[in-house]
């Protein structure tokens, strides 16, 4: 890394470390505050070992005796310091512990927000294994230099004081700290030089290990049924050997630097004592002082240590805080009006010429325009890739179309607040996603109005409750994680369950019954077209039972709407439609026959 851009890192993580201090400031002063009496006690202790061996350990060698008294007086201020030593050593961790943590969790806390308010297509772009780095390793970086800050800062005022001290003391002695602390100073600085990459790249490294291993353990069971396990293993090692040998460069040079910050105040103690024993000879000091500066250079070691640790710290703190604010300044939020939605009852939604394209892809709905009346239900039919998921997307606006509207009762979503748009639709994707929870975690979450008599009526309409009453402990019987207690067709009725406790005026399920036996899947759209869960509904389609249950079918063929109407009118009429269905028709016989 060049000069340069090692002094930009040194700015960048001043930065970051002038944030932290404007967020904290309360806790910065009481660590601050601790360590710069820390620092003057050390000095103090310096000048009080010093007296003790000039006025009382040499005169008892020439006398042969000591006063009990002086002894008593002795042990009582050493005693005193070492109190007040622990007391300001108490505040310095305290303040620098407490704004270490407290500032962590702000940020993830902060980073995990972002991660709720960005749309789909953001997260679609990120690998979860990076997020949750953003999340975790990235903040904990961000903040790494925290709980040495205060410890350097109060070193620095420690070592001015110091060296006024030596100036007072004898100008020449004075002289090895000038020539000292600069020395210190210059050797922290080009070891944060030289670190600033080494530690850079050590934090890429752990972003990435983390994605490896997230995608790894989250497809375990692809990995195991394809016979990967090799393969995949040699693939994160790979990343885990980068990672180990970034590790190993920051050890090797922080095991270099120590020992040379370790030596510099013991050849400044021995300078003390070769010149102290010269100007001791001249007369122009006392053994009290000699003994003050060079035990004063002996104790200096370990504080200004602390500096070198937040120089050190500084590139990984840099790279995990620019990191997160990458997260933070993320932009793609989708913008609310203050509309609500009119209601009672079920919802009118309506497409109205409309077009989407993901990022700069080419368009994958074109001139979309249909209309799902309130309290019917309208099948989406089409092949792979026709654009069906897209429009369940922009259906309950998790995305926004990039020409043409989108609106509900007659309002464009856009103008809707978010509680009135996620109050009166609900979607349930293909992917049914269980919480680690209880069945009623997963159903209620914690949604306000929502207890046991709503949970149950939710489970009827997605005929769950039969095989939830008969779970262990009912609504209280744990799920596992992402429901791996629950066969498949269960965790889709689940997830159905979930969004009609909320009473949507829409429903859009994207082939959400895929999983459960047909005669179920009619009982569910039976059940969800009159009684208390009456709803417009939407849904994502294959099945001839399905499409039949609907009072009409839009079918889709590469993102345009290519015919609108009834089941049997599409059969009778639309020749590609019909070959669709009856090949939907027969794979799922051949799937449940097989």
């Amino acid at each position: 890394m060049s000069t340069r851009s090692s002094r930009d890192v040194l700015a960048r993580g001043m930065r970051v470390l002038g944030q932290a201090i404007r967020t904290e400031p309360r806790l910065f002063t009481i660590g601050v505050a601790g360590s710069s009496l820390f620092g003057i006690l050390v000095i103090a202790n310096a000048y009080v070992v010093g007296a003790v061996i000039g006025r009382v350990v040499v005169p008892a060698f020439s006398s042969g005796s000591a006063s009990t008294g002086a002894l008593a007086l002795i042990a009582a201020v050493f005693l005193g310091l070492s109190v007040l030593r622990v007391a300001t050593i108490f505040g310095r961790r305290l303040g620098a512990g407490y704004m270490q943590f407290r500032l962590q969790a702000r940020y993830r806390r902060a980073v995990t927000r972002r991660y709720l308010s960005l749309p789909p297509s953001w997260h679609q772009q990120h690998a979860t294994g990076t997020l949750l780095s953003n999340a975790n390793s990235d903040v904990e970086a961000a903040f790494v230099p925290i709980a040495p800050l205060p410890f350097a800062v109060g070193t620095i005022v420690m070592i001015f004081a110091a060296v006024i001290a030596l100036f007072v003391t004898d100008w020449v002695l004075a002289l090895v700290g000038v020539v000292l602390f600069p020395a210190l100073f210059a050797l922290n600085t080009f070891y944060a030089r030289l670190m600033s990459p080494r530690q850079i790249r050590a934090q890429q490294m752990r972003a990435k290990v983390s994605a490896v291993a997230h995608e790894s353990f989250d497809g375990a069971l692809v990995v195991k049924t394809m016979g990967r396990e090799e393969d995949e293993s040699r693939r994160f090692r790979v990343f885990v050997d980068e990672l180990r040998d970034s590790l190993i460069s920051v050890g090797r040079l922080r095991g270099l630097f120590d020992p040379l910050m370790d030596s510099l105040p013991s050849l400044g103690t021995l300078a003390v004592l070769l010149l102290g024993a010269w100007r001791l000879q001249q007369g122009a000091v006392t053994v009290a002082e000699v003994v003050t500066v060079a035990f004063l250079f002996t104790v200096l070691a370990f504080p200004v240590r602390a500096i070198g640790w937040v120089l050190g710290e500084l590139p990984r703190s840099v790279a995990g805080w620019e990191r997160v604010q990458a997260v933070l300044a993320a932009d793609g939020d989708l913008a609310y009006g203050p509309a609500t939605a009119p209601g009672p009852g079920p919802a009118t939604l309506r497409f109205e010429h409309v077009d989407f394209a993901y990022g700069d892809g080419p368009l994958v709905l074109h001139d979309v325009s249909f209309t799902v009346p309130a309290g019917k239900t309208v099948a989406l039919v089409g092949a792979t890739g026709s654009g069906k998921s897209t429009i369940a997307a922009l259906a309950v606006r998790l995305v926004d179309p990039g020409a043409g509207r989108v609106t509900l009762d007659g309002t464009p979503l856009p103008e809707l607040s978010e509680p009135a748009l996620t109050s009166a639709s609900a979607l349930v994707p293909q992917l049914p996603f269980v919480f680690d929870d209880t069945v009623r975690g997963n159903i209620t979450l914690e949604r306000e109005g929502l207890d046991d008599e709503a949970a149950w009526a939710a489970l009827r309409d997605a005929q769950a409750d039969g095989f939830v009453a008969k779970l262990p402990e009912g609504l209280d019987t744990p799920v596992g994680e992402r429901g791996t207690s629950l066969s498949g067709g269960q965790r889709q009725r689940i997830t159905l369950a979930r969004a009609l406790a909320g009473r949507p005026r829409l429903l859009v399920l994207d082939d959400a019954t895929s999983a459960v036996d047909p005669r179920v899947e009619a009982a569910i759209l039976a059940s969800l077209r009159g009684g208390d869960a009456s709803a417009s509904i939407l849904v994502v389609a294959y099945r001839r039972a399905t499409i039949a249950l609907a009072d009409e079918v839009v079918y889709l063929e590469q993102g345009k709407v290519v015919a609108t109407g009834t089941h049997a009118e599409l059969l009778a009429a639309h020749a590609g439609y019909a070959e669709l269905v009856t090949a939907y028709e027969k794979a799922e016989s051949e799937r449940v026959e097989a």
